[in-house]
């Protein structure tokens, strides 16, 4: 199956990790339905959502970038996120003649359940197993304490099942700040949607792509001040999009989604015109 996108030496393929929608609102924040409505499509307010991990081939290294859904949510949460399809990492792997065991690094921006959902899963018995026994799992040590140590507000999104078999320093890596995961492969600090979330820099033969991650969720949100409610400080995702998204304009960087339902992965103008683009296949 030939990647979806190459920079340089790299391959990248997007991974099945299930779909679900959210309120149209809360994913846009203070912007009015009548401006977000004319990018991003909605039925009865809801929007579309993906989760989709990256898949990214290196000369040295296999990651995963995020987890998705997994298949461990309940009937109750499935009919509450109104879940449109099932995550299915492993048997996209196996199209692509990749074991579970063959992944290296799994990197977790952040610990949010339809990021984390997918670090642990159920087998055929019921039983919770590790989805990539073999690999490092990459987060910041802020995110991981918070994860492991929520709060009100945040233990309706990181739930204890998503960690449970991660351990340090066995399948744990705990980084802080910026960190270098493998040649071309780097993770960045930049708090602002959670405390400890992190970015991801690729580059190889000198072409650059970022995962902005929640930061930048989908095509429709380069606008800086388009954010979500979903958003722990607000005011530094502003300040972070307009910081990043200049410097992948200078860089004429891929800007990589996970969320998006349209568009994989895009190349901006200044203007915040998409001038390249991956498109979802229909």
């Amino acid at each position: 199956m030939q990647p979806q996108l190459r920079i340089g030496t790299f391959e990248i393929h997007w991974l099945n990790g299930g779909a679900f929608q959210l309120d149209g609102g809360t994913m846009f924040g203070a912007v009015p339905k009548v401006l977000w409505s004319k990018k991003y499509p909605a039925e009865n307010n809801y929007i579309q959502l993906v989760n989709r991990p990256l898949l990214i081939k290196t000369p040295d290294a296999l990651v995963v970038l995020e987890t998705g859904l997994g298949n461990k949510l309940s009937t109750k949460q499935k009919q509450i996120f109104r879940l449109s399809r099932e995550w299915d990492v492993p048997d996209d792997l196996r199209k692509l003649h990749i074991a579970r065991e063959d992944i290296d690094f799994v990197i977790l921006t952040h610990c949010d359940f339809d990021h984390a959902g997918g670090i642990v899963m159920l087998d055929e018995s019921g039983r919770a197993q590790l989805t990539f026994p073999k690999a490092k799992h990459v987060i910041q040590q802020s995110e991981w304490h918070d994860a492991t140590h929520p709060n009100r507000r945040s233990a309706h999104t990181y739930w204890a099942e998503n960690f449970s078999e991660l351990n340090e320093p066995g399948n744990l890596l705990l980084v802080q700040g910026s960190s270098q995961v493998c040649p071309g492969v780097e993770v960045i600090h930049t708090g602002g949607h959670t405390r400890g979330h992190q970015i991801v820099r690729l580059e190889s033969e000198g072409e650059v792509a970022y995962h902005l991650a929640d930061l930048l969720p989908t095509h429709a949100h380069f606008n800086p001040l388009w954010i979500m409610a979903y958003d722990n400080f607000p005011l530094e995702v502003v300040e972070l999009k307009e910081t990043l998204e200049a410097r992948a304009l200078k860089e004429k960087a891929w800007l990589t989604f996970y969320h998006d339902p349209i568009i994989h992965a895009c190349k901006f103008d200044a203007e915040g015109t998409i001038i390249a683009q991956v498109e979802v296949p229909e």
